[in-house]
């Protein structure tokens, strides 16, 4: 069976994610990813879009399709060894996020003094360096483990109000969980950033290689150091409320060739992926 055929078989029923259609256009949501079958992909040298390097996973490129991209038919590159390129056109559809409003009793975590804002920049600037990053393609990357068991608290994409004052939309997904409950890396990767941070708490930053990059926010602990290796499902640090937080929970997001994607659907599409 052909490729695209395969893929819009299994994708089926996850929320409509990433889909095909009569002519077996690779979408999804902005916000999401689309999937691209790789034909000879021993021989691809590289998958481009928007001018970034995009992950490659089995037999596919996984494109990080940003939050505020326009929808509507885009063009993805795919350079091989020999030199050649071929085009080719995906799909972004538009998706509508929920609203969410939070109260919070520091005023600091709603309008920071000039210096915490000071701090903020400093630490954004350590925060997006790491999501730059692009590594190498990663060998071993399937199947995704869910960091943690817990209620969803928190959805990527919504539009933010705390204390009734817009803020930028959610970057992840929040799972309620008790403090101190064990934290598992999703993937293989290295520890890029282990920091205690203004808005986010203790966070780890996980590169998982091929630009995909984990954060993890609000813990009590982290356990693990920069530089260090981590197998999938290794105990990467616990639950906690540290940061701008309501209630102990974990903050998990996906990073993709720089953007911020939906984890929820990333973690489903690949692992749909794996199991085919």
């Amino acid at each position: 069976m052909h490729k695209a055929m395969r893929f819009g078989a299994l994708a089926l029923g996850l929320l409509c994610a990433v889909q095909t259609n009569a002519a077996s256009i690779p979408q999804g949501p902005h916000g999401g990813i689309a999937v691209v079958p790789l034909d000879a992909v021993e021989a691809v040298q590289s998958v481009t879009f928007l001018n970034k390097a995009q992950l490659i996973v089995e037999d596919y490129a996984i494109i990080a399709l940003p939050l505020f991209h326009d929808v509507g038919e885009q063009e993805v590159q795919v350079t091989y060894d020999d030199g050649s390129i071929r085009n080719v056109v995906i799909k972004v559809l538009d998706k509508q996020y929920p609203e969410e409003r939070i109260t919070v009793t520091d005023q600091e975590h709603v309008t920071p003094s000039p210096r915490n804002l000071e701090r903020i920049g400093k630490e954004s600037a350590r925060m997006r360096a790491a999501y730059a990053r692009f590594s190498s393609q990663p060998p071993n990357l399937l199947p995704i483990v869910q960091p943690v068991e817990g209620r969803t608290s928190g959805v990527f994409g919504s539009r933010r109000f705390f204390n009734d004052q817009p803020r930028n939309p959610h970057s992840g997904i929040d799972w309620a969980a008790p403090t101190g409950t064990p934290i598992k890396s999703p993937a293989p990767g290295k520890v890029v950033v282990v920091g205690d941070f203004f808005f986010n708490g203790i966070t780890v930053q996980i590169d998982h290689g091929g630009g995909f990059i984990s954060m993890m926010c609000h813990l009590s602990e982290a356990l693990v150091e920069e530089g260090q290796t981590i197998k999938r499902g290794a105990i990467i640090g616990k639950v906690g409320t540290t940061g701008r937080s309501t209630g102990p929970h974990l903050h998990w997001s996906v990073s993709l060739s720089g953007e911020r994607i939906d984890p929820a659907v990333f973690m489903a599409v690949l692992n749909a992926l794996h199991e085919d």
